[in-house]
């Protein structure tokens, strides 16, 4: 996979290595593989189970049961806009649409450039400002879908 390095496969293998045949391997080697990828893919799981010696199965349930496990890559930068009530009365819908139009990317996919992962998410505590939408760890609030394009050119720029 692009990006993917000989060494993080490395890392990964001790980490199937050091823990084949304990009790919670599967989630512990997942949680590895989260930290060394950004993600665990179908092939990260196939990787796991077949080092591990568990069915596929095991390691995809556990993968899909729990919200710290990614499916796929993500974008370089977290873009989520919250559908929250209080954000969701003020517009935060039309915010959402103003991003997947403006990045031409639906929800919950990484834009082809790998940029940016784009989440519609849950309260993120500033109902204050509602709307509301986090990129990485900043926080923009009261927004009007008009605002969003101009925001997004700062993570553009700063990583062209």
């Amino acid at each position: 996979m692009p990006g993917f390095t000989q060494e993080m496969y490395a890392k990964l293998d001790e980490a199937i290595a050091s823990l084949r045949g304990q009790e919670g391997a599967v989630m512990r080697t997942l949680q590895a593989a989260q930290e060394i990828f950004g993600c665990v893919t179908k092939p990260i799981q196939v990787r796991i189970a077949e080092g591990l010696n568990v069915p596929l199965s095991e390691v995809y349930g556990v993968a899909t049961f729990y919200s710290q496990f990614s499916l796929e890559e993500r974008g370089e930068h977290i873009i989520g806009v919250c559908l929250g009530t209080a954000c969701y009365v003020k517009g935060s819908k039309n915010v959402l649409e103003k991003v997947v139009e403006t990045l031409n990317t639906p929800v919950g996919k990484t834009t082809p450039d790998g940029l940016f992962t784009i989440r519609d998410t849950r309260c993120l505590g500033a109902c204050g400002l509602a709307p509301v939408m986090m990129i990485d760890d900043d926080v923009y609030g009261r927004l009007v879908p008009s605002m969003v394009p101009d925001i997004l050119k700062k993570y553009q720029k700063a990583d062209a």
